[in-house]
C-alpha cells in the first residue's frame, strides 16, 4: 500500500488555509483543497479525509502531494484540465489565457453584448471550462455590469469636501440631517394571494399586479444617531417640503444649529424654500454635487426600506401603503443604527480622477 505523504505546514500557511476554508468568496475547489491539507496536517489518513469531505481518496492524495511538492501556491493555482487549451505546453497555455483576457476586455462577440463561456471557447478554440477557469483567476465576470455617472458639476470638489466634512467632523452643538424624498412609491396589489416558502420551494407571488396610486416619503436621517424623521405626502411640491422641514426643526432642541444635506431637485431650490431657510437662521443647506446621490446617506436608508418593506410588499390602497411605511419607521427608530461614512474627500477625489481618465481614454 502506498504511504501518504506527511504534511507539515509552513509558517503562516495554517492561517491562510483556515481563512480560505471558511471564505464565501473563495471557490468551492479552493475551500475543499484547504480543508484537505489542514486535515492531512492534523494526521488524518486519506481515507478518513475523503469520508469526511464526501470525495474520492485519489483527489485527497493528489492535493496532499501537491502541497508537499509546491506549498501553498500549488493549492491556490488553477490548472486547465482537458480539451484543446494549449496541451501541456506552458507557453501555449499562457498565450491562450492572454488572448481570452484580451478579447474579454476589448472585444464583443458578433451576436451579443458580452461574452459567455461557450461563445468565448468557440472563438478561441478551447473548452468552456478553461475559459471559466481563466475568468475566475483574472476576476472577470462579463455577465455582470454596473451603472455609473461621473459628476460634471463645476463645483464638485467644493461640494464634496463640504458634505464629507459634515460626516467625518460635524460641527459642535449642531445636528446633521441627510434628507431625501422617495417619490412615487407605488401601492401595488397582487391579483392572487402569494404562497409562503416551504422546504424545497421558495415563496411565490403573481407576476401581475393592480396599481392603487402613489405616495412620496420625505425622510431626514440624523447622521449621528441613525434615527429617521419621516412623513408621507400625496403630492411632491415645495409646499410639502416646507411642511416637512418645519416638522424637522420642531424635533430639534432650540439653540442647536441644523445642517441638512440634500440633492439638487428643483423643489429644494425653490424661492420660498430658500427664503424660509434664510429666515430661520439656524437651518443650513448643503447640496451634494449633481449626479452624486451616493454622497447622500439617506439613500442607503431608502435602499434598506425598499428591500425590506416595498419590493415584495402587497398594498391594498395608498392609505395601506402609507400605514406600512409609518409602521416601518416606528420599528426602525426603536433601534436605529447610523451608517458610518469612512472615505475622506481626498480618497474620493482620487477615485473620481481615475474614472475621468478612464472615460477620456475610452472616448479617444
Amino acid at each position: 500500500m502506498r504511504k501518504a505523504v506527511r504534511i507539515e505546514l509552513a509558517e503562516g500557511d495554517r492561517e491562510v488555509l483556515e481563512r480560505w476554508s471558511r471564505s464565501r468568496s473563495a471557490t468551492v475547489r479552493l475551500r475543499e483543497r484547504s480543508r484537505i491539507v489542514l486535515m492531512a496536517a492534523g494526521g488524518m489518513t486519506n481515507v478518513a479525509i475523503a469520508r469526511e469531505l464526501g470525495t474520492h481518496t485519489d483527489k485527497v492524495g493528489r492535493w496532499r502531494r501537491r502541497y508537499a511538492d509546491e506549498g501553498i501556491e500549488g493549492i491556490e493555482k488553477e490548472r486547465p484540465r482537458g480539451g484543446n487549451h494549449g496541451g501541456r505546453c506552458p507557453k501555449a497555455q499562457a498565450a491562450l489565457r492572454t488572448e481570452i483576457i484580451r478579447r474579454t476586455t476589448r472585444e464583443k462577440p458578433p451576436d451579443a453584448t458580452h461574452w459567455s463561456c461557450r461563445s468565448m471557447a468557440s472563438a478561441v478554440g478551447t473548452t468552456h471550462s478553461f475559459v471559466n477557469t481563466v475568468w475566475r483567476s483574472a476576476g472577470l465576470k462579463p455577465h455582470l455590469w454596473r451603472t455609473f455617472k461621473v459628476s460634471t458639476d463645476p463645483r464638485f470638489e467644493e461640494k464634496l469636501q463640504d458634505v464629507v466634512a459634515l460626516y467625518l467632523d460635524p460641527p459642535d452643538n449642531a445636528v446633521v440631517f441627510s434628507f431625501g424624498e422617495k417619490s412615487s412609491v407605488q401601492a401595488l396589489d397582487r391579483t392572487q394571494p402569494g404562497l409562503p416558502p416551504k422546504p424545497g420551494r421558495c415563496g411565490t407571488m403573481t407576476h401581475d399586479y393592480k396599481r392603487h396610486g402613489t405616495t412620496s416619503l420625505f425622510a431626514a436621517m440624523d447622521v449621528a444617531s441613525g434615527e429617521v424623521i419621516g412623513e408621507t405626502y400625496r403630492r411632491h411640491r415645495h409646499q410639502e417640503l416646507l411642511r416637512f422641514l418645519r416638522k424637522v426643526v420642531k424635533e430639534v432642541p432650540k439653540g442647536q444649529q441644523i445642517h441638512i444635506i440634500l440633492d439638487n431637485y428643483s423643489t429644494h431650490k425653490h424661492r420660498k424654500v430658500r427664503e424660509w431657510a434664510e429666515g430661520t437662521k439656524r437651518v443650513h443647506f448643503h447640496f451634494v454635487p449633481t449626479s452624486s446621490s451616493w454622497l447622500n446617506l439617506v439613500e442607503r436608508f431608502f435602499s434598506t426600506l425598499t428591500e425590506k418593506q416595498i419590493r415584495r410588499g402587497v398594498f391594498h390602497s395608498v392609505a395601506h401603503l402609507e400605514s406600512c411605511l409609518k409602521e416601518y419607521l416606528e420599528t426602525y427608530n426603536q433601534d436605529p443604527r447610523p451608517f458610518v461614512w469612512t472615505k475622506s474627500a481626498a480618497q474620493i477625489l482620487e477615485k473620481v480622477e481615475r474614472a475621468r481618465k478612464a472615460l477620456a481614454a475610452a472616448s479617444a
